[in-house]
């Protein structure tokens, strides 16, 4: 059901200073900054030749990774994101299997124009999962 890992989400207190180290030290390709303002955050980037990194700073003090950066100050993995061929589909499946789907259950647009869903992170061994449309 789910496909490859497209990318794993970091935390970060401060992204311009985040994406330097995995650019400068790290060698890395990052992309430039992203707001997006439906889901509270500013992002980057990693590339990574099989998958990406994606750095996250709070867009705002309503941003929903707000909590999780006051929880952890010099921030951290935050969620696991992986591909799926029908994002419907899986989400009704999961619903079934008694999975929660965070927010109102329905994709909403996501970093790379798709459809994006989270699944609860006590449904799934502590970690918060992303369902992206591939």
């Amino acid at each position: 059901m789910i496909g490859r890992l497209n990318h794993v989400a970091i935390v970060v207190p401060n992204l311009e200073v985040a994406a330097a180290l995995y650019r400068d030290a790290l060698g890395a390709c990052v992309s430039a900054p992203q707001q997006l303002a439906a889901h509270g955050v500013t992002v980057v980037f990693v590339e990574l030749p099989n998958s990406k990194i994606e750095l996250l700073e709070p867009l705002g003090d309503a941003s929903p990774v707000r909590g999780f950066l006051d929880k952890n100050p010099s921030g951290g993995m935050h969620h696991l994101c992986y591909e799926v061929d029908d994002i419907i589909a899986v989400r009704d499946h999961l619903k079934r299997a008694g999975a929660r789907v965070l927010g109102d259950g329905e994709p909403k647009l996501g970093a790379h124009d798709k459809p994006v869903l989270f699944l609860h992170p006590k449904d799934f061994a502590g970690t918060l999962i992303e369902l992206e449309q591939a």
